[in-house]
């Protein structure tokens, strides 16, 4: 689900930034460099989101490691895995309205203005 949330307001940013977009790249930008900055976009509020979700778990995991048993309030090896689960699905959902990104002409962009 938080693929899907950031694959669509990575789109909406996309469309929203046309103009922006394609002034870039006409004064030079490579689209390495769009690429980069849609995909770190992206990648800035997961991770933000990252930390945030870790420090909750933490504090959650004091309250339910008193009511269920055999739950830790950290456990290490779950807190890595689904943060890279979540890392690398937060890319894939950044990978496609990049590659857009990467794909606007100059031209049709300013002329969408």
């Amino acid at each position: 689900m938080t693929g899907v949330g950031l694959y669509g307001l990575l789109a909406f940013e996309v469309a929203r930034r046309t103009g922006e977009i394609g002034i870039r790249s006409a004064l030079g930008a490579r689209p390495r460099d769009i690429f980069r900055l849609v995909v770190g976009r992206g990648l800035r509020l997961t991770a933000t989101g990252i930390v945030l979700g870790i420090f909750g778990a933490v504090a959650a995991g004091s309250l339910f490691a008193k009511f269920l048993f055999g739950v830790q309030q950290t456990d290490s090896l779950t807190f890595l895995v689904v943060s890279i689960t979540l890392f690398a699905a937060a890319f894939l959902a950044c990978y496609i309205p990049a590659r857009r990104a990467m794909r606007v002409d100059p031209m049709v962009a300013l002329r969408y203005e």
